[in-house]
C-alpha cells in the first residue's frame, strides 16, 4: 500500500480508501460481512474509511462504528452530511442548524467522539459559504471534527469557498471528493487545477465508473452488476453515451491485456497517476470485490499505457456528460434561469 499526504494537513492516508456506501441495505452487506471487509482492508494497509449519513439513512455509519470499535485511533474516519435525511425539509443542506444537529447524530451512530474529516456531501445553493464555513469552524474548534472538506463541488464553488474563508477569517476546506474515472474525466478541465492551486487533498469516488471498469461488462455479455439493477438507464446500450462507454471499455480491455493488468488495476492505476489525486475510494460489496481491488494498490501505469488511455478517452472528456453531479442549479431548474 502506498501513502500520501492529505492536502495540507500533514495526515498520511492510503492511496486506496475504503468506502462504506454498500454497507447495509444498499449493497445487501450484513454487519458480519462489513466487519470482515473492514478487517481485511485495515490488514492490507488501508487507513481511511469514508461513509456518509445518508448511506442507508444512517445504517452505514452504524455498521462502520461497530466494525471499528476498539481501534478508532488507527483509522482516519470520514463522513459526510447535507443530503436529505428523511422528509423533513430542514433535515438536509449545510445550514448551521442542520450541520450541528446532524454531526451529533453521526457521532452517535459511529460510536465516536469526533471524526477526522467532515465533508459537505453536495453544494447547498440555499446556504451561504460564510454560514457553512462558520459552523464547520466552530465544530472543529469544539473538537468534534479535525478537518472539513467538500464533495462534488463545481470548480467555481471551490474558489468561492476559498474566498469566503479568507474574507471572513474562517477555516478552509482541506479536501474535495469528486467523481473521477477513465470514462469520466471532466474534472481534469477545471476541478483538479483548482484543487492543486489551493492545496486540497482529492479523494475520488467511482473510479470503476459504477462497474463499467470492473471487467464484468463486455460486449455481448449480459450486464449483471448490482448498479444495473438500481440504475438501469445507465447501462442501457441503446443510449448513445452507454454505447460509447462500452466501445471504450472494449478498447481499454485490450490495453489492459497487453500491459498484463486487470481492468480494475488499469482503472485504479489511472486515477492514482494524476498528480492532483490523493486517494481513490473503493466500495466493495463482498470480500471478493475487496481482494480484486486491493490487487491494484501498488499499480503504477507506464507512460505508454497512459498515452493509450488518452487515445481512447481524451483528457477532460466525460463520456456520459448527463451524469455529471456538479451542474449549476440554473441549468437544471428553468425557474432559476428565468426569475
Amino acid at each position: 500500500m502506498q501513502y500520501r499526504t492529505l492536502g495540507r494537513t500533514g495526515v498520511q492516508v492510503s492511496t486506496l480508501v475504503l468506502g462504506a456506501m454498500n454497507f447495509g441495505k444498499i449493497g445487501r452487506t450484513t454487519q458480519d460481512e462489513a466487519t470482515a471487509i473492514v478487517d481485511a482492508a485495515l490488514d492490507a494497509g488501508i487507513n481511511l474509511i469514508d461513509t456518509a449519513d445518508m448511506y442507508g439513512q444512517g445504517e452505514s455509519e452504524e455498521m462502520v462504528g461497530k466494525a471499528i470499535a476498539g481501534r478508532r485511533d488507527d483509522i482516519v474516519l470520514a463522513t459526510k452530511a447535507s443530503m436529505p435525511m428523511g422528509d423533513e425539509r430542514n433535515h438536509q443542506g449545510s445550514s448551521r442548524r442542520w450541520l450541528v444537529t446532524e454531526l451529533d447524530n453521526s457521532l452517535r451512530r459511529l460510536g465516536v467522539d469526533h471524526v477526522d474529516l467532515y465533508q459537505i456531501h453536495r453544494w447547498d445553493p440555499t446556504t451561504s459559504d460564510e454560514e457553512t464555513l462558520s459552523a464547520l469552524t466552530d465544530l472543529q474548534r469544539a473538537g468534534k471534527i479535525r478537518y472539513f472538506g467538500s464533495s462534488t463541488f463545481p470548480a467555481y464553488r471551490l474558489v468561492q469557498a476559498e474566498w469566503a474563508a479568507r474574507e471572513n477569517h474562517l477555516g478552509r476546506y482541506v479536501t474535495e471528493q469528486p467523481s473521477y474515472s477513465i470514462l469520466q474525466r471532466g474534472i481534469e478541465t477545471h476541478v483538479l487545477p483548482v484543487t492543486e492551486q489551493y492545496g486540497l487533498g482529492v479523494l475520488v469516488w467511482s473510479p470503476l465508473a459504477s462497474g463499467w471498469l470492473s471487467g464484468a461488462i463486455r460486449e455481448g455479455q449480459e450486464i449483471t452488476t448490482s448498479r444495473s439493477t438500481l440504475m438501469p438507464q445507465r447501462f442501457d446500450i441503446s443510449i448513445p453515451s452507454n454505447r460509447a462507454r462500452l466501445d471504450a471499455v472494449e478498447q481499454l480491455a485490450k490495453v489492459a491485456d497487453e500491459a498484463g493488468l486487470t481492468m480494475i488495476q488499469l482503472a485504479l492505476g489511472f486515477v492514482a497517476a494524476h498528480p492532483a489525486v490523493t486517494s481513490a475510494i473503493i466500495g466493495p460489496r463482498t470480500m471478493d470485490h475487496l481482494h480484486s481491488q486491493l490487487a491494484a494498490a501498488d499499480t503504477v501505469l507506464s507512460a505508454d499505457v497512459l498515452d493509450a488511455i488518452d487515445e481512447i478517452v481524451a483528457p477532460g472528456v466525460d463520456l456520459a456528460a448527463d451524469e455529471k453531479y456538479d451542474t449549476p442549479p440554473a441549468l437544471l431548474d428553468a425557474a432559476r434561469r428565468r426569475r
